[in-house]
């Protein structure tokens, strides 16, 4: 696995691969690497010649107050786990090389930008869509793989790859989850053993409101409330948002008529989840 910093590497190499017909499959992550992100690089793998993948700590993405410093940065295991699922190129840009003094440019993606974790968390979606697209730039691949647990971040890359006229097509891999149903996070780690145990309520609310989907409910409230009914038995569990919203459009729904989303996020101790499944009537 080559491994380096420089963008200037990274044109290099994918431009040396295309000039032998490989096909290139890239995916960004922030490291501290799990389970989630290894079975990214596996579909990438499956769907492609040579694949890179990225680590960079975004700085714009996290707000005042949030957990840019302590974020895990486990170097030396991410590169051991990257370089065994098959990674070819890893690329860990610096903060500097990315943002230089002077930056100003940000990228905003209008509306689906706006709700949800824009909400929660104002600038996080501009944070990500500004690095995700200045990590396209340099890597231009083939194929961009997203994970389902980030499902807005996942839909607002689609868009602005859609309305940049970019040269690449975005799959998203299903949320992969542990044996008790928790979605694998970075964010896992800062979880206390009791915090771990009740942290399966995101999950267990969201079978809870699949459950009534299936069944025929078609109330945004009644399924948000059957989430909240999972919750009130696990009382570390922080609402953020519980939310029932158009897939496409991220907009807020009263009733469901087509695909949509059911959104998550909540706070326990230091640790901020989130979680989600998307659903559409058979």
């Amino acid at each position: 696995m080559l491994r380096t910093h420089r963008a200037r590497t990274v044109r290099g190499t994918v431009a040396r691969w295309r000039r032998h017909g490989r096909r290139v499959a890239f995916v960004p992550t922030m490291g501290a690497i799990h389970a989630g992100h290894l079975s990214l690089v596996t579909r990438a793998r499956r769907h492609a010649d040579r694949v890179v993948a990225s680590v960079f700590v975004n700085p714009l993405q996290f707000g005042p107050g949030e957990d840019y410093r302590r974020y895990p940065r486990p170097a030396r295991r991410d590169r051991t786990l990257l370089r065994a699922a098959g990674v070819d190129l890893l690329w860990e840009p610096r903060v500097r090389d990315l943002y230089p003094a002077g930056f100003r440019t940000r990228v905003h993606v209008a509306g689906l930008g706006d709700v949800l974790e824009g909400v929660s968390r104002p600038g996080h979606m501009t944070g990500v869509a500004t690095v995700v697209l200045k990590l396209l730039d340099v890597v231009a691949p083939d194929t961009l793989w997203l994970g389902q647990k980030d499902a807005q971040q996942a839909r607002l890359i689609e868009q602005m790859v859609r309305d940049l006229d970019l040269d690449l097509t975005v799959r998203r891999a299903p949320t992969l989850r542990e044996k008790d149903g928790l979605a694998w996070s970075s964010r896992n780690a800062y979880l206390s053993g009791e915090e771990r145990r009740q942290a399966v309520a995101l999950s267990a609310g969201l079978r809870a409101a699949r459950a009534r989907l299936e069944a025929g409910e078609r109330s945004a409230a009644r399924l948000v409330a059957a989430v909240r009914r999972v919750w009130r038995a696990h009382p570390l569990v922080r609402e953020d948002y519980v939310a029932v919203v158009d897939a496409d459009r991220l907009e807020p729904l009263a009733r469901v008529r087509g695909r949509v989303l059911v959104a998550v996020a909540a706070r326990l101790g230091k640790a901020r989840l989130i979680d989600n499944f998307e659903w559409s009537p058979r």
